[in-house]
């Protein structure tokens, strides 16, 4: 008999529920995907380069060298006065931000060593940690603001501590950290041998007028950072999975080690039109407007939904509506999620599966990652209520 490493993880919240959309009819809110297309110019280079007799082979195992040039112009470009990451030394081109974030932890935690994160939390970042040998020690958020509460921070920390994992702007809640929020990481890891992964993959959906801001802007946290992107969340190109990690030298180094024995490396076709397109000032323009694009999205849902009974939390970024329903039901979350799909034909997450212990906040998380009649007629659904 096989003794399971993870025998308390079952299938992925995200899967179940978009299961019971297909299932029901219910309109999907739930998985953090758009229900639209990415740049025209991205697609065209990837229908040029897939039909071209060239680049079908591996490509070099820490990304072409052309995409990882680009991404260094291109977050000059995006944040001026940032440190321009050398490509070839602090750039690594991954299967998503996911397995960047595998990687990384596979590459720094060895059996016994704590990794202190914050809940909610993305379902990946805990059974991760486990199958490393590694201990989560979980500091949950404070609700409303779901912002840092330091003191607790500083509780939990410890000598075991190997690494921090922060994740601004933040699913399911949408906060950012601020200024003051990166100083508190900077003092908290100062004299001690903590790294810091800083999950930062909806790093251009920040609102309100709010700088955006990194752990590599950091005086204090950029030696000791590694820092997660993903043009999935970017470009809306979720299904093409690549992402990449900047992080200095010796932590590259670190991280190839484990990133060439689990993908090698990247879909080389997909890699060239990432390329094409970083490029151009076309996806500039892009990236440059998605807080607006995805804040018109935002207010767009909020106000269909206002004076129903929901209780919108704030979304100060990301594109993730966390919403309390006790208007309507004193059933756990879950429960309630499932009747959701199934009488009011909308999806949701509930959120308490971002909680390792399955603590209930009486939410659940909407998606806004949507056209506008998709967003229409799921608050239609949601103002009707059950049928």
């Amino acid at each position: 008999m096989l003794a399971s490493k993870l025998p308390d993880v079952g299938t992925s919240i995200f899967t179940r529920m978009t299961l019971l959309a297909q299932e029901t009819g219910a309109l999907n809110l739930a998985q953090g995907f758009p229900d639209y297309a990415p740049p025209q110019a991205l697609r065209e280079a990837l229908a040029r380069h897939a039909l071209s007799p060239d680049g079908h082979q591996y490509a070099p195992m820490p990304g072409l060298p052309r995409l990882r040039a680009a991404i260094t112009a291109q977050v000059c470009r995006l944040r001026p006065g940032a440190l321009a990451p050398d490509p070839d030394a602090e750039i690594t081109v991954t299967a998503g931000a996911t397995e960047a974030l595998y990687a990384v932890l596979a590459a720094v935690v060895r059996p016994g060593d704590e990794v202190l994160m914050f809940e909610p939390a993305y379902d990946l970042y805990g059974p991760a940690i486990r199958l490393q040998g590694g201990v989560p020690r979980y500091v949950r958020l404070p609700a409303p603001s779901f912002r840092p509460d330091w003191d607790a921070v500083r509780a939990a920390f410890s000598a075991r501590t190997r690494l921090v994992l922060v994740n601004s702007p933040h699913n399911p809640s949408g906060a950012v950290f601020s200024a003051e929020d990166w100083d508190a990481l900077a003092d908290l890891v100062d004299g001690t041998d903590a790294l810091v992964l800083s999950d930062e993959v909806y790093e251009h959906l920040v609102f309100d007028g709010a700088p955006a801001r990194s752990a590599r802007q950091h005086p204090g946290l950029r030696g000791r950072s590694f820092v997660l992107s993903s043009f999935g969340k970017t470009y809306h190109a979720t299904g093409w999975k690549v992402g990449y990690c900047v992080a200095p030298p010796a932590l590259t180094r670190e991280l190839r080690r484990v990133h060439q024995f689990v993908t090698f490396s990247v879909s080389t076709p997909t890699q060239l039109a990432l390329a094409d397109a970083l490029e151009s000032d076309v996806t500039d323009e892009h990236a440059r407007g998605l807080a607006g694009f995805y804040q018109a999205k935002r207010d767009l849902f909020r106000g269909l939904l206002a004076g129903t009974g929901w209780e919108l939390l704030a979304v100060p970024g990301g594109y993730f509506q966390l919403a309390g329903y006790a208007a309507f039901s004193g059933a756990p979350d879950a429960e309630f999620a499932e009747e959701l799909a199934r009488r009011w034909g909308v999806a949701v997450v509930p959120v308490s599966a971002f909680y390792h212990d399955g603590y209930d906040p009486g939410l659940v998380r909407f998606c806004f990652a949507k056209e506008a009649p998709t967003l229409e007629a799921a608050a239609e659904r949601l103002r009707r209520g059950p049928g």
